[in-house]
């Protein structure tokens, strides 16, 4: 017999004390952090673009696109149905309709296509939004935007190919460059026995009457179906730079083989490969010895944006938590009300605050140095180095803090938090772990005592405004007067330090009063917590929770 009872009478509860569904936002117009920082860093042309990429963020489709690309990852596609190498990867729709988002607005052409005039601070402001919508994809618009500075050592390989980066559009299909409408750049450096010491690397580069043929193994290898690599072998000269197309100039495919797909932690949605050169053609680029050297312009630009993306991916996980907290109950009142809570989200609103800041002056300095202005040009040697260290050994501990805001719920995939969790590592990890970033602070303010001075230069006007800042500067004088072997043990300490240094010192200039001081007080002050959610007793909680979104 048919039961034709009620629905609501076999239900066992009703869905209550649960935050809605996700609505559109705007993740520039309610990012007050953001907003100050274009508008004293940055021309206004820089804000009035990026405008219509705040509101796709914030969507609900381009959110969508973000969590179908890491629900379905790349595949490795080595054969065709004849037994013919391909060599190709197989991406899901969601992951071409977010390069779409970011490359056929031009971000990354930007930086150069407006060097020198907020061309950079539009493309890392730019990525920290993109990095909102899923950060895995930012890997390949992340090289190819750093690809230009390579290519400018040697002027026949720029002619060939900066009209393909620079193009804005996204062309996924695997063909000649010539006969592309826009060009993503890969990067495959390092080998099983070297990593980051890359001196070690053994794949080879012979010439031949057509050019470069290179013979060797690469253990990482980034966004795999890009057009082009850069990449180091050695050569009777030393170490070479390299660029190695996909296609070869006859029109076939270059013995590129890609041996397996990377199982990472995190950053599902990109691919990363092991391959193979097998003879592979490629054209050398900078002076024949001088690899390093060279695509270290690369690495300069990559660091910026490995220290960019946790702090939008510490955005997305505040804005997260605080919208949870807002509207959820326990104990009988709302989680954004309980002292505890506001505390603890206070204390994560501050470090994006610091992040933000500390992100768009690199970048401004990046812009003043393509205008070679001395002092900018000496503050971009370092700043990238200390912001990417300092970022990305505070974004893993802040996700799991916002993780815990939600409970259960942000512990599962349905939740962005989880995924973004995953993500935490890579940004440390990539362009240099931190040691190697660490001992690259200490190399640059032994050898360019310029970059020493202008620190300090952006520290004077700070002095007397905070007691704990002034502390903290005196001890870094005294820390920094000491020998070098003596000083790399503590190269961790003295990274963390100058970071929060300038992060406080940025944030007392331009930020809210009381968003400064509490600054100060939490993390240079004399009970300084290494957890989040530990702020002084006189901490302006009401203050900084305003700058977050309703």
């Amino acid at each position: 017999m048919q039961d034709h009872a009620p629905r609501d009478r076999l239900a066992t509860h009703q869905v209550i004390n649960q935050p809605g569904p996700a609505e559109d936002r705007d993740t520039l117009a309610d990012d007050l952090a953001l907003q100050e920082a274009l508008r004293r860093e940055a021309p206004d042309w820089v804000a009035r673009r990026l405008a219509p990429l705040g509101r796709e963020v914030g969507s609900r489709r381009v959110q969508a696109l973000g969590e179908a690309a890491n629900q379905h990852p790349p595949e490795l596609r080595l054969f065709d149905r004849h037994g013919r190498r391909l060599d190709e990867v197989i991406y899901h729709p969601a992951y071409h309709e977010l390069m779409h988002l970011a490359m056929d607005h031009g971000w990354q052409a930007v930086a150069w296509q407006e060097e020198g005039r907020g061309g950079h601070q539009a493309h890392v402001a730019a990525l920290y939004l993109l990095t909102q919508a899923e950060p895995g994809f930012c890997c390949p618009v992340t090289m190819t935007h750093a690809a230009m500075p390579v290519l400018r050592a040697s002027p026949d390989v720029l002619a060939e190919w900066s009209p393909g980066l620079l193009a804005w559009d996204y062309d996924p299909r695997p063909l000649p460059a010539p006969r592309k409408s826009a060009l993503t750049f890969g990067m495959a450096m390092t080998e099983k026995q070297g990593g980051s010491d890359v001196r070690a690397n053994t794949t080879r580069a012979e010439r031949d009457e057509d050019g470069w043929r290179l013979t060797g193994h690469k253990w990482f290898c980034s966004a795999p179906m890009s057009d082009a690599f850069l990449t180091l072998a050695q050569t009777d000269d030393g170490l070479g730079c390299f660029l190695v197309p996909r296609f070869a100039p006859d029109g076939s495919r270059n013995p590129i083989e890609l041996q397996r797909l990377k199982d990472k932690c995190g950053n599902r949605a990109n691919a990363s490969a092991e391959i193979e050169y097998r003879g592979a053609w490629a054209e050398a680029v900078g002076d024949p010895g001088r690899g390093v050297a060279t695509i270290l312009a690369m690495v300069q630009q990559t660091r910026l944006d490995a220290a960019t993306a946790p702090v939008g991916m510490m955005r997305q996980a505040l804005v997260e938590a605080w919208r949870h907290v807002q509207d959820r109950q326990a104990f009988g009142r709302r989680l954004a009300e309980q002292p505890l809570m506001r505390t603890l989200v206070a204390d994560l609103a501050l470090e994006v605050e610091a992040g933000v800041a500390l992100s768009l002056r690199t970048a401004r300095a990046f812009d003043g140095a393509a205008r070679d202005d001395a002092h900018e040009k000496a503050l971009a040697r370092l700043l990238p180095a200390l912001a990417k260290y300092w970022h990305n050994k505070r974004a893993p501990g802040f996700l799991a803090e916002a993780m815990e805001c939600l409970g259960g719920i942000g512990y599962v995939e349905e939740s962005p938090l989880a995924r973004l969790y995953r993500e935490a590592p890579v940004n440390s990890i990539w362009e240099g772990s931190g040691n190697v970033i660490c001992l690259d602070v200490l190399r640059v303010l032994g050898r360019h005592p310029e970059a020493r001075e202008a620190m300090t230069q952006e520290f004077a006007t700070m002095k007397g405004e905070s007691p704990e800042l002034d502390r903290a500067l005196a001890e870094l004088e005294g820390q920094l007067g000491e020998a070098p072997e003596a000083l790399e043990p503590r190269a961790r300490w003295l990274t963390q330090r100058l970071a929060q240094c300038l992060q406080a010192a940025l944030l007392l200039r331009h930020a809210p009063a009381p968003i400064g001081q509490a600054f100060c007080r939490s993390r240079l002050g004399e009970a300084v917590s290494p957890a989040y959610g530990v702020l002084p007793r006189e901490a302006p909680l009401e203050a900084i929770l305003a700058r977050l979104p309703s």
